[in-house]
């Protein structure tokens, strides 16, 4: 039997294993890092005294790839939400507040109502999202609608900011179609939130470890693979803390790792080369009984606000900006909002704050035209990860999708 050789044990390398190893092949996942999950990970933080994610990763209830992934590892019922998708945001400059009701159906009969569309926005307005669906790969957002006015700060740059993590004028107009083709414009019940519960590792990367020991896969955590040794066609072995292993004619092996890793592995394969940070922040506190699960911030240093049963944490995404601020100016800063917006008293409560500085690619149409397809030039390797051309940005969805993608064309290649 052949066998796949999977370098990373990130989302993109869990999601290709769960895939392979489901239909029977032989799978060696390979994970440098002393844990899986890769940037979706969590961990036990003494100062908080409680177990957190490194990020608040939010997946949308139409991610496909998302859904077949949990339900294929046992874990269906791992992401909490609204029944319905429901979205609060407060202008804390103004001392504003309003909640986006969207409806189910593919009619988006919601925008004419003024009590369920954004405040002070008229329904021909949300043309702009067609517009950014049918965008050029080589357009910027600003190229194709104005970036501007109360749909522009209130909706699209705060969801646009969070989805892409760059700057949203001057992001890829494809990519953000893309995510409002996947989520806006298929009606309310695509885009109902939803969060790992009680944690991303919970959810994602133990049930999916659980399910591939069940299967017989061969995991190895803590073990870098340090180097590819290649022939004109295809790998021959794998250095593996300065010992070969053999890759054998009919043996597949997918590089599921960021792209600076990628790049230092396979020089020759055309990768992102800027990134975008993300800060994240954590605040042991019970957040009010009936907060909502999450808050957009507008005009406040924080972005997004969420309600955990035992912590309440933000994210700022885009944060190149601040990711070298001092963390307690942050934690201080970050709160003022949270106090603000759920009604808290001022005083700092325990705090964490991580942050993720090479957290995704930049999503602008030059570093967009980067990303390499799964198939490469040599015969036994495929390509997975969030950076690769899954046609999403940075993504959970967009990074099990690679896994998906390179687990196809692996079971392709070496019919049982």
């Amino acid at each position: 039997m052949s066998t796949t050789f999977i370098v990373g044990g990130g989302l993109a390398g869990l999601s290709a294993a769960v895939a392979l190893a489901g239909n029977g092949r032989k799978v060696v996942l390979i994970e440098g890092a002393p844990q899986a999950g890769g940037r979706c990970r969590s961990y036990f933080d003494p100062q908080l005294g409680c177990t957190i994610d490194n990020g608040n990763h939010l997946v949308l209830s139409g991610n496909t790839a998302v859904q077949d992934y949990l339900a294929s590892i046992g874990a269906a019922g791992a992401l909490a939400g609204p029944d319905r998708a429901v979205f609060d945001f407060c202008d804390v400059a103004a001392d504003r507040r309003w909640t986006i009701r969207p409806n189910d159906g593919l009619l988006a009969w919601w925008i004419f109502s003024a009590s369920r569309r954004v405040p002070d926005t008229q329904p021909g307005e949300y043309v702009a999202l067609l517009r950014l669906m049918l965008a050029d790969s080589d357009q910027r957002i600003e190229d194709v609608i104005a970036c501007r006015g109360a749909l522009w700060d209130r909706l699209l740059e705060p969801f646009l900011l969070a989805a892409l993590n760059t700057e949203p004028r001057s992001a890829s107009a494809k990519l953000a179609g893309a995510v409002i083709a996947e989520s806006l414009a298929k009606g309310g019940r695509a885009y109902r939130p939803r969060i790992a519960h009680p944690t991303l590792a919970f959810a994602f990367v133990d049930p999916a470890l659980k399910f591939l020991e069940r299967q017989g896969a061969d995991i190895h955590i803590g073990q870098r693979v340090r180097a590819l040794a290649m022939d004109a066609r295809r790998v021959t072995a794998l250095d593996i803390a300065g010992s070969p292993v053999a890759v054998e004619e009919k043996d597949t092996v997918i590089l599921a790792v960021p792209p600076w890793a990628a790049t230092e592995l396979l020089p020759d394969v055309t990768a992102p080369t800027e990134f975008r940070a993300i800060v994240n922040a954590h605040f042991r506190i019970l957040p009010p009984k009936g907060s909502p699960l999450m808050t957009g911030v507008i005009g406040g240093a924080a972005q997004w606000i969420f309600a955990f049963p035992d912590r309440i944490s933000i994210t700022v995404s885009g944060a190149d900006a601040i990711v070298d601020d001092d963390r307690e100016t942050l934690a201080r800063r970050f709160w003022a909002d949270v106090a603000k917006v759920l009604r808290l008293p001022a005083e700092l409560p325990p705090w964490q704050v991580v942050k993720e500085r090479r957290a995704t690619f930049a999503a602008t149409p030059d570093q967009a035209g980067r990303r390499p397809s799964a198939a490469t030039r040599w015969g036994n390797l495929l390509l997975a990860g969030d950076w690769t051309d899954t046609g999403l940005p940075a993504t959970i969805e967009g990074a099990i999708r690679s896994g998906q993608k390179a687990a196809q064309l692996a079971l392709a290649r070496t019919p049982v």
